[in-house]
This record gives C-alpha cells, structure tokens and sequence, in this order.
C-alpha cells in the first residue's frame, strides 16, 4: 500500500490537471451530457472482475489445509447417528480439493480411548478416502475429548504423519464433533493446540456442554462455535464449512486506474470539456465552482 502522502500526492495532481471552470446543476442537460460522455468512457472498458463458471456446486478449490476430524463415538452416540457423522464427514470431503499438494485429511475416533483412523499422508483421493470413512466403527464408553484432541497433536499433526512443516505455511485445522460433556480436562490441551498454530472448530450436538465447546474452539467464537439439535441435521453443517474452508476463484484483471492513468484520461474529459464548451454546450464560470464537472464525472469512474 502506497504512503498516505503519496496518495494525497496523486490528488493533488488530478485536481490542478482538472482545475477545469465549469459548473452544472443538478438535472442540466449539460450534466447529463458530461455524464453521458463519463458513462460511455466506463462501457468501453473491461471488465474488472469475472468469475470462472466451469466450476461446480460438488466441488470447491479450498485452500490447502492439513485438516484433522476429531469425532466423538461414545456410547451416547447410537448407531444411527454415528452414520450420520460419517456422512457429515463424506460430505465434507466431497467439497475439499483433496491431494497431496491441496488439502489433506485425517480423523480421529475417540470415546475412553483414542482410535485414529487414517493419517494425513494415508488418502490422496477423495474415493479412497471416503471408502476408509465407511470403515469407521464407533468406539462406545466414554467421553475424553481432552485425550482426543492431545493425541492428534501428538500422533496426526506431525511430519512424520503427513502435515506440512511451518515453512510451507499451509493452515492446519481441526473440527471436533461431540454431544456430550468432556469427562476430562479440555482447556488447557486446546490452548496449547490453538498457540501451535491449530485453528480448532468445535461442533456440538443435542447434550453437547456448550461452556466446554467455547473452551475448545478459536476465536472469534462466533465464527468457530456450532450447535444443532440433533445428528439428523448435521449434515446441514457442511454449507458453513463450505463457506469457511472453500474459495471461490476469480479470474482478477488487473485495474489500470493508477494515478498516472487517471491523469491521462482527466487530460483527455478536460479536451473533451473544452470541444463541448467551444461549441457553446457548456458554459464558462470561474471561482470556487471551477471543479463541478469534475466531481460530476469522476464519481462515475
């Protein structure tokens, strides 16, 4: 970003190369006609910005992520909804750009133990990797999240186990699902997970203990804290994190509106002012109206 005082700089030099001595009121057909000319100086350019259309609603380009599931299976979980967090899980894979160079996934299955499931290195296929999610079978017992989530920093968050050092700058994340209350201590693991550099997502379900879900999560906590009712609906989670971990990829061209360029074209509407007012279409003044025309037209631009 360019100082302030240079931009102050660039001002001033389009204000003394439009130092131009015109003035129109509001609905003069002589502001129309300058505005008009404004208008058709702004449907000659490019566009700005366009979108890439051959993108599909399946399938985002996320950002790169080592990205760590860390679900809970407890006996609180039935079967049923344990399939439901399975699906949530394929779900979320299907709109992650998976590869060994993209995003990588992991999960991590707990109750009173700790299971993990595959990985970051394991799967560099979104087939392969959901084929291992339908494997996945529910642990029963106990709730120890704090467990759960020291492990993964200890077993799934490292090189040896596929994430990426620090250097490469590639965002690690975790997405903890639990409906219960942690039977051991989360605060001070997740601190500990959250000043590594883990950006950590807390998901409750039903009975979730929503104090404890806080003590997880990153903050802004608003943006990092979820909760439904019930497994059913977790699925309906997946447009959020679409939102949170996916891109949308535009083609940016380049706007050539820099301050040189805005002098040159200012050149060019003041010569095009003075043809108008040389043909007696605009009137000549002089004093403290002399830079109407201008603001007129370059709110346009």
């Amino acid at each position: 970003m360019k100082p302030l005082w240079s931009l102050l700089y660039c001002a001033a030099l389009l204000v003394s190369d439009t130092m131009a001595t015109y003035h129109l009121s509001p609905g003069d057909p002589q502001l129309m006609a300058a505005q008009s000319y404004a208008q058709s100086r702004i449907n000659r350019q490019q566009p700005i910005r366009t979108l890439n259309p051959a993108k599909t609603d399946a399938q985002c380009r996320s950002r790169p992520l080592d990205l760590v599931f860390i679900i809970d299976s407890s006996r609180s979980v039935r079967p049923g909804e344990f399939e439901k967090v399975k699906i949530f899980l394929a779900d979320m894979v299907d709109t992650l750009d998976v590869g060994s160079d993209a995003t990588r996934v992991a999960v991590v299955n707990y109750a009173s133990t700790v299971k993990i499931e595959f990985l970051l290195k394991d799967h560099s296929s979104i087939l392969d990797m959901k084929k291992a999610i339908s494997r996945i079978e529910p642990l029963a017992a106990g709730t120890m999240t704090g467990l759960a989530i020291k492990t993964a920093m200890n077993e799934a968050f490292t090189e040896q186990s596929g994430a990426r050092p620090r250097s490469k700058n590639i965002s690690k994340v975790a997405i903890i699902v639990t409906d219960g209350r942690p039977q051991d201590q989360v605060e001070e693991v997740s601190a500990a997970a959250r000043a590594a550099g883990v950006e950590i997502y807390a998901v409750g379900v039903d009975r979730a203990d929503m104090r404890s879900l806080q003590q997880m999560a990153s903050l802004p906590l608003e943006d990092h804290v979820f909760y439904v009712e019930t497994y059913g609906v977790i699925e309906k989670l997946t447009s959020k994190f679409r939102e949170t971990l996916c891109e949308v990829k535009a083609e940016v061209m380049v706007d050539p509106c820099k301050c040189e360029a805005r002098l040159a074209f200012q050149k060019q509407t003041q010569t095009a002012i003075q043809q108008l007012t040389t043909k007696h279409i605009l009137p000549v003044v002089s004093g403290g109206e002399e830079f109407m025309v201008f603001r007129h037209v370059s709110r346009h631009l």
